[in-house]
């Protein structure tokens, strides 16, 4: 199995079963983001030296107007997508093997974790895995310590309030917070200005 033959079967949906080579794989490739994270949190690096470690650990370039605060965690990293004008802040946690996609214009806040992964149910069955994507939508604000769950999709324009576990799809110009998540209220017109 390569890069593209494993990225392919996350994408799927397909489960990551439990000693599989798919398993397998993902550990070697939990040992690169482990590396290159190492190297992003262990000392001071000016942006563009972030950009272009994010870069290495992604496997795809990162637009220049990209800014991240360090520490920043992940077991994978292969399955991030990241637009323009995004900001992830400090502390922030992404479990990206389903596929992780922001928009541009995103905020990221503090100690946001992104878990793509679920593990089985079936007690006999827990260690194999379901990848399902999180997708936030341009110009989405994530409230630092806020929690999104595999398959949710942030709207366009929506606000994650801190602290919030969103484990349903948020519609866009939308503030939702609480455990699990609801909407609070919608985002008018002449707010977005």
């Amino acid at each position: 199995m390569d890069l593209a033959e494993f990225l392919e079967h996350l994408n799927s949906g397909k489960p990551v079963n439990g000693g599989s080579e798919a398993h397998q794989f993902m550990h070697g490739v939990s040992q690169e983001a482990l590396r290159i994270t190492a190297e992003i949190n262990g000392s001071y690096h000016e942006p563009a030296q972030l950009r272009a470690l994010f870069s290495e650990l992604t496997g795809r370039p990162v637009d220049e107007s990209f800014g991240l605060f360090p520490p920043f965690y992940t077991d994978c990293g292969k399955n991030i997508h990241i637009g323009k004008n995004v900001f992830i802040n400090m502390g922030c946690k992404f479990q990206d093997q389903g596929g992780i996609f922001i928009g541009d214009g995103a905020l990221i806040g503090h100690n946001v974790v992104l878990a793509t992964l679920n593990h089985a149910a079936s007690p006999k069955d827990r260690g194999s895995m379901i990848p399902a994507p999180i997708r936030i939508g341009k110009n989405v604000w994530v409230g630092a310590n806020a929690v999104i769950l595999p398959g949710v999709t942030i709207g366009d324009g929506a606000i994650v309030a801190a602290g919030a576990v969103v484990n349903r799809d948020v519609p866009e110009n939308t503030v939702v917070g609480g455990v699990p998540a609801k909407v609070i209220r919608t985002i008018h017109e002449e707010e977005q200005a």
